[in-house]
């Protein structure tokens, strides 16, 4: 068993950066933080494998699949295997990222 008792700690907002950590790996996922200042993004790409992204804190603007959604605290998506997607922070923010391995 793998525990994290508080994910929001383990990845700081730095200015003008966009800073990633992983913080778990365990059997089928790997579970990667991103930190965002204001205004910094993850350009168009795709990921080898499904993707869950939820927001911890701040406000993100996702596009994928033709659609752009706003991606606060709470909310949580899903993009399957080669989806062309985007991240662009509207604040400073923070996100989990959990790639499902197959």
């Amino acid at each position: 068993m793998e525990f994290i008792d508080d994910l929001n700690p383990l990845v700081e907002v730095q200015p003008e950066a966009t800073v990633s950590r992983t913080v778990m790996q365990v059997e089928g996922a790997n579970v990667v933080l991103f930190s965002f200042d204001k205004g910094q993004e993850l350009s168009e790409h795709t990921a080898a494998m499904p993707v869950l992204v939820q927001c911890l804190e701040g406000h993100l603007k996702v596009t994928g699949g033709g659609k752009t959604v706003d991606l606060k605290p709470g909310g949580i998506l899903h993009f399957p295997t080669h989806l062309p997607h985007a991240v662009y922070a509207e604040k400073a923010s923070k996100m989990m990222l959990i790639m499902m391995r197959h």
